[in-house]
Parts: structure tokens; sequence; C-alpha cells
């Protein structure tokens, strides 16, 4: 197995289609090297040899024989000697995975100083520049490798500037740093017991070890997790001739892309500092000058293009052939030794959402891409700093709690801790955010009118979470650093109490929960050519996108955002409006199937009118209504004063209305009496239902526009449930019809939300014209975990046991097998069965790539979410 890849002189034995085996940055070297670039001569140590290491906690046999051949090549190539003393060959030990992990590992540079080759460095006529260099390997290798703390050691160099009444390093003489480096090399042989390793070979064996463990530091396991890269793939090791920016002023070291990577203007954009290494430009000592002045530079500045206009014309060209032969933005970083250039890395460079779509576009335009791989280029938290308004990061900040990110954006408000407390506020002019220990169904009205949403407990898929993200709301969910008391205060890490009225700010992209009020940007669509992106998603796409919408304003949005119909209309969100409720809770409490018409007749014209407003927005459309679903018991009243209200309105005792709500509470009521069931023992409210769907139906026809209505049976379980409850649609159909004196076409279909359903679907198909996939519930039901409850996944995912959270990302060996069967097997009875998802991985890009393998004809998800899914829809077709 060949461990070891050179690069340098205009050859290379590695390319940049190696990046899994020699990590982007040994692999762009590569590349780089290939295409004659001035690349410092080196060698990329593969990422199985780190793999092997961390496996067996000890370096590959025979690996730094295979090294120091490899620094011999160097040697040839630099024409200098590594540990020389006349004319030392300094090296930099840097890593590189297959994915940019800035930051998140560790360098080590000018490895191979000692007491003997400074002097050698020092040949050259700059003895400061040489102890100088010599003080930061220390400092740096008794960090990385030796594990010593880093603050002691430039704590030596701060004193003796102090004591010198010097402000910057650069004011250090050569005798100044030579003095540091000596009490450096005391403080780490004091703190080791031991003297400091001298040997240069020694010295790149052991940076090479630390590099290889800082694939596990803690830093680099959270940024994996946090951006979904896998643990196995370890890091490659670039060990690279060291070139000098602090040589001298000719000398300098800078960061540039090709193009700005805060809007995406095509300009070349970068900093640099004279007489400097990179880790001054990344640390901040000292303040960078621009690269040109279309870098926003003040008059005082002095651009790298006035400084040294010849390697900065280079650098110009450089950036151009490298954006050329890469085809995308680039971010480079070099170093100018006594006025000669060279090429330290490239790589993709980073951006905001609105670069990465303006970039994506106008490399379109150009031709250096086509529509494919622009979409490709887009990923969802692109989309989401552009259609969410945003904390200003760079705002100081006081974080007293996190939690999950459940609904993303801001929000800045007044703490209140009810419904009706956030609609009282906001009717007097005031913005809330609304904290719970968690939401239902009747905190609707205030999540409506809150800014935002925090709750105590819930996950990804609960019912704030759920709600927030298809009102657009920002929400912070399954926050375990707060404890809410009552509906007066909450407490966060045991610390920090906040009132009602106080003003906090949520972060629902980070997490975050924080005191006061922080200063939001605005995210705005206009000109950021987002619409360019989705229409090259829409044509590539094969699966179309609709929305999950229960209101005209949510239809309204949906379609705005592109939503080709309404995957989901969920009627038991229009029961909680107004003096709805009362007239569900009379029909569910009454003793006789009398009473209970009379509570129906209540509610079907409000119901009719939410169709006919819901079908307007969407005219041209389907929209598909899913019959009542919740569990009766979500709906009764549990105060006194509600009762009363129910009572009052039934004409009966109080008492009487408490003793029904004792007798009708279930004890696992996910899966009581809810879904289908209610329409099987209540068949008189599933008959008012379709009356009302195709009465609004009628109505809007009728008004000269096009309505395609869709009734959706839920939670069918058995064939017989569906085909009783299809009967009495399309026999309540007929009579709508027969009054009307007019027909209109509908469809009628099922949820496939339980695994019986998926396993028996080519029977269940016999009486369904659609299959829609509930894939919350059916989560739910095939492991057995309450979404609500189950804060035992973060754990799990922890530990490895799940890969993600399930009701994130659909899982693909259980629920996705249970999907793929129930669409063979109802298409196996009905060919043309058109086939959806309608749950929340109906958002999530990784669950809809899934779903396209499938063959699954449309997704749902919250109108927010639709920009989201219709680029996933693109890129899964182009995948």
């Amino acid at each position: 197995m060949k461990r070891i890849y050179a690069f340098g002189g205009g050859t290379a034995e590695g390319s940049a289609t190696m990046k899994n085996l020699l990590g982007g940055k040994g692999a762009n070297l590569a590349e780089m090297s290939s295409l004659g670039l001035p690349v410092p001569p080196g060698f990329t140590i593969t990422t199985e040899c780190c793999v092997e290491y961390l496996q067996a906690e000890t370096m590959p046999a025979g690996l730094m024989d295979e090294i120091e051949a490899a620094v011999s090549g160097t040697e040839k190539d630099m024409g200098k000697l590594f540990g020389d003393a006349d004319n030392p060959l300094l090296l930099s030990v840097r890593s590189g995975a297959r994915v940019s992990m800035p930051g998140m590992m560790d360098t080590v540079l000018n490895l191979g100083l000692n007491d003997t080759t400074v002097q050698g460095l020092a040949k050259g006529g700059d003895e400061r520049f040489a102890w100088d260099s010599y003080r930061r390997f220390v400092t740096m290798y008794a960090d990385v490798v030796l594990g010593l703390s880093r603050h002691a050691f430039e704590k030596l160099a701060e004193d003796l500037k102090a004591e010198k009444g010097y402000t910057v390093d650069t004011d250090m003489t050569a005798d100044d740093w030579k003095l540091v480096v000596g009490q450096m090399k005391a403080l780490a042989a004091d703190e080791l017991g031991h003297a400091w390793p001298d040997d240069p070979m020694e010295q790149l064996a052991g940076a090479v070890e630390a590099v290889f463990r800082s694939w596990n530091t803690p830093r680099a396991v959270f940024y994996r997790n946090s951006n979904g890269f896998a643990h196995d793939w370890g890091t490659a090791v670039n060990v690279q001739a060291m070139v000098f920016g602090n040589a001298g002023d000719d000398c300098a070291t800078g960061v540039a892309f090709t193009r700005d990577p805060s809007n995406g203007a095509a300009i070349f954009y970068g900093e640099y500092l004279i007489n400097a290494q990179g880790e001054d430009v990344v640390a901040g000592i000292r303040t960078p000058q621009p690269l040109n002045r279309l870098n926003e530079a003040t008059e005082d500045q002095v651009t790298l293009e006035e400084a040294m206009p010849v390697a900065y014309a280079e650098l110009v060209e450089i950036h151009n052939k490298l954006e050329q032969h890469y085809k995308d933005m680039q971010d480079l970083e070099f170093t100018i030794e006594n006025d000669r250039l060279f090429i330290l890395q490239t790589r993709t460079g980073k951006r905001t959402g609105a670069a990465a779509v303006r970039i994506a576009v106008d490399m379109v335009s150009e031709g250096l891409i086509d529509e494919a791989e622009a979409i490709k280029r887009i990923d969802e938290g692109h989309l989401t700093q552009l259609l969410h308004p945003r904390v200003d990061d760079t705002a100081p900040k006081t974080v007293i709690a996190s939690g999950l990110a459940a609904s993303p954006g801001a929000a800045v408000g007044k703490v209140v801790f009810t419904a009706d407390e956030a609609v009282a506020m906001v009717e007097a002019g005031e913005t809330v955010v609304l904290v719970r220990e968690e939401t239902s169904p009747e905190d609707i009205h205030g999540m409506d009118v809150a800014a935002g949403i925090l709750t105590q407990r819930g996950g990804a898929t609960s019912h704030a979470a759920v709600v927030a993200r298809g009102m657009g709301r920002c929400c912070v969910a399954g926050c375990a650093d707060i404890v809410v008391h009552g509906n007066q205060n909450f407490v966060a890490k045991g610390e920090v109490t906040v009132n009602k009225g106080d003003v906090i700010t949520l972060n629902g992209t980070t997490g975050e929960v924080m005191l006061g009020a922080m200063p939001l940007v605005d995210s705005s669509l206009a000109d950021s050519g987002l619409d360019h992106i989705l229409q090259w998603a829409d044509e590539l796409a094969r699966m179309k996108v609709r929305a999950n919408a229960d209101t005209p304003k949510d239809a309204k949005i949906a379609r705005e955002f592109g939503a080709t119909g309404i995957g989901l209309c969920r009627t038991e969100h229009m029961f909680f409006e107004g003096d709805r409720i009362t007239a569900v809770r009379e029909m569910i409490l009454a003793d006789d199937s009398e009473a209970q018409e009379r509570a129906l007749e209540k509610l079907y014209p409000m119901q009719r009118g939410d169709f006919v407003g819901i079908f307007t927005a969407m005219e041209g459309l389907p929209v598909t209504v899913r019959l009542l679903d919740p569990p009766l018991h979500e709906f009764l009243p549990h105060e006194d004063a509600d009762m009363a209200v129910v009572a009052e309105a039934m004409g009966v005792p109080k008492e009487k209305i408490a003793e029904r709500c004792e007798a009708l509470k279930e004890f696992n009521p996910m899966m009581g009496h809810r879904g289908c069931r209610l329409g099987i023992t209540h068949p008189a409210l599933y008959a008012m239902q379709v009356r009302a769907i195709l009465d609004a139906a009628l109505d809007v026809k009728e008004a000269g526009h096009d309505a395609r209505p869709e009734i959706m049976i839920p939670l069918v379980g058995h064939k017989r449930e569906l085909e009783v409850l299809r009967a009495l649609t399309m026999k309540t159909a007929e009579e709508v019809f027969e009054r009307r004196g007019d027909r209109i076409d509908f469809l009628c279909g099922t949820m496939i939300e339980l695994p019986r359903a998926a396993l028996t679907a080519d029977r269940i198909a016999e009486y369904a014209d659609f299959f829609s996939y509930g894939t919350n519930d059916l989560t739910q039901t095939t492991f057995g975990y309450s979404r609500d409850d189950a804060r035992f996944l973060k754990d799990y995912v922890d530990q490895e046991i799940l890969p993600v959270d399930p009701f994130v990302q659909i899982d693909a060996d259980g629920v996705g097998v249970l999907v793929r069967t129930g669409t063979q097997l109802g298409r196996k009875t009905k060919p043309n069965l058109k086939v959806g998802i309608c749950g929340e991985h109906g958002g999530n890009p990784a669950s809809i790539e899934f779903v396209h393998g499938v063959g699954l004809d449309y997704v749902s998800c919250s109108p927010f979410r639709v920009p989201v899914a219709r680029l996933a829809a693109g890129q899964a077709a182009v995948k």
C-alpha cells in the first residue's frame, strides 16, 4: 500500500480526484503542482495511515522510514537539508481531511529548528527573523505536540514586551527572541521532566502523530457531528517545505478568495500582512491590509497591489487560472518570500447563502458550469440564511440556554407563558416570545401571533417544532437548560431567572437563547438569484413539491414559495379558532345523535368557509384534505372555566361535562381513539367534513375558479376501514352533487402511517386513489418511540446506536423499507397509483433523496420549507 505521495517541482503523484486518500488539502496541492503553480514541494501521508494509527495507537510499522525517504526528495527539490547547520530545510506539518474542517485540527510550522539550525537560518542575513521563527515553532510545538499550555509560553513573550516597553511583536530584537526561546525551552523541560526535543526527525515524528491524534479532538468530533461528516475518514498529513512571509519587508502572507465570500461579487477579495506568517492573519495579532481597492480599502491602508505589484499581478493570474480549473470560488493561502510568490493551499471557499446563490447563477451565465451543477452548489443552510431573519453575529451576546434548533430564523420579544397572554400583548402592540413547557393544539392562537416559541420539552417533530416550521416561526424546542415555573418565570441553568415581560432573543438556527434584545439582520430574496436556482431545480426534478397548509394564509404563502399544491390540510387546526372549540366539544360530549348533529351543524359552515378560502388560494392546484385525525381527548376542556362554557352551550350541568371528560380519558391516546377510528364510530363527523369540502369546491367552481379537492382518510390499518369510509365518502358526495345539481371531480385516498398498512398496501390500494405517507406516525409506530418523549434520542445518536434522529431524517433501513414496500404493493394493485409523503421528512433533503429513489410522485412540507424541498427534489434528480 502506497502511504506517501510527493508533490512540487511541477509534478505530483496525486491529483484533485484523490481527496478521500490525500485529503482535500493534499489533493489540491498535488493538482496545483501538476498545473505548474509555485507550490513549495513536500509530500502527503494518506488518510489510511491516520486510520491505522488511531486503531493501533502507535505509528504504523515502517512509516517513519518512508517519511525519511520522502524528506530526502523534498531536500533535493529545495536544495536544502533537514537539520543542516548551514542551509537547513524547515517544514510545515498540516492536517487535511477529505472535507474542509477549518481550524478543527492541528498544524506545526517552522519544524526542524533547534539551537544549531537556527544559526543556519540566520545566515541568510536576518538573525531576528530566524529567532522569531524559532520562538513560533517552540510555542506551537509545545502546544500541539507536547500538550503544554500555549498561554504560559506566550506570556513569557508578553512579559518581556511589557518590560521593554514594546507594543507589537515586530519591536522585539533578535536578542529578545533568543532570551524568550531559552525561557520557553526551560519551561517545557520543567513541565515535561526531560529536555526539549532538538532532533529534527524526532520533532517530525511527534508532529505527524499529533496531527493524526487531532482527528479525534473534541472540537473536531463536534464539528463532524454538526456537519454530518463520518468519524472513520481520518485526516491526511501534509509535510511541506517552509517558505517565509516573515523574513523581511519584501515578504508577506495572506488569504484570498476568487470572489467575495459574503455577497458573491466577482472581485478578487482578501487580506495580507507584510513580514508575517499565516497564523498572524488568522489570529488577528495585527490588523491585515486589503489586497486591492475593490476590497473597501481606506485611504490610510496600503493594498498588496500597491505594495507588491509584481507579486500581486502573478497572484491575480493564478486566481483566474484556479477558478477556471476548479470551476468554483477558491480560497487561497499564499506567502511571498523575498518578492517570490508561493501558493500554500487552495480549497473550495466557504460562503454565505447569498454568495452561494449569486456565484452559482453567475457561473452559469459565464459558461463555467451548467444548471445541474449550479443547484448542487446550494444547500439547505444557504436557503435558511436567505429565507429567515437572523441574529447579527457581530453583536455581543449573553447566551443563557441552548436547545434544539427546531425552526430557523430569529425572534426578539417579551416573554409570555400562555397563548392568551400572547394574543393580549400583541393586540396591545407588543412583540412576544411564547415560552411553554410544551405546546398543544390549544396554543395555536398564541403561536400564531408570537415572534418565536421556546419550549422546555419536545423534539424536532414535536407540536411546537412542526407548527412553528409550518408558520415560519423561529422555534427553540426541547430546551432542557430551562425550567418553566407556571405562568410567571423560567430559570435557565439554575442561575438566571427570566420573568414574564422580560425580553429575550431566540436563534432558531443555532438553538441559542439570549438575554435581552439582539439586533436582527433582515433576509431578502430580492436580487438574490434564488428564483433562477429554484426554477432550474423544478425543471430537473421528477417529484413535485406540495405544502402542508391549514389556512388560506398558509396556502397563499405556499403558493408564493412555488408549491404545486397542498399535500396535507389538517382540519383539526381549524377547530381551535374562535368559538369553534366549544362546538367541537359539544359534538364530542353529546349524549345522543341529535345533540351531536346540532354541534356538527355549527361546525359545518365554518369548515366550508375555510375550504373555500383554501381552494381559492390554490386555484388549479390539488388540495389534499385530511379528515379529523387527533384523539378526541385533545379537544376536551381541562379547566373548570372551559367546562362551564361547554355546559352552558349544551344546557347541562358542569358536573355532567366533568364526568364525560373523565370517561373519555385515554391511557395511550396516540394509539387510541383517533384517525379513521373516529369516522367509524362517529360517521356523522366525517360526513359533515366531506360535505363541507365538496360544497366549498362547488362554491369555488360556481365563482368561476378551479378547485381540485382530494379527501384523505387517516390512520388506516385494515382495508375494511378504508372500504367503509370510502363508501361513506362516496355516498355523501352523491348527496351533495344531487342537492347542488352539479358535480366536481375529486379523489379519495388514505394516509399510510401504520406498519400494517404498508405491509397490506396491495389490499388497501383497492379502495384508494392515492397514498400519502405520514412518516411522523409511521416512525413512531415502527420504532415504538414517542416523538414528544424520546429525549433519549440524542444519546442514541451520540453513542452511534442511530446515525441520526429518525424524526428528522427518514430511517431508510426500517421506516424506509415500509415506504418502499407499501409503494410497490400499492402499485402492484394500481400501477398508476399516485404516492406522496406529507410527514416532516417531506422537507428534509436526505429524506427527499431517499423517497425520490423509491419513486414517489411528490413530497409535502411546511410552506416555509417549500424552497428547500424544491431544491432537494432537483438535486435528487441530478444525483
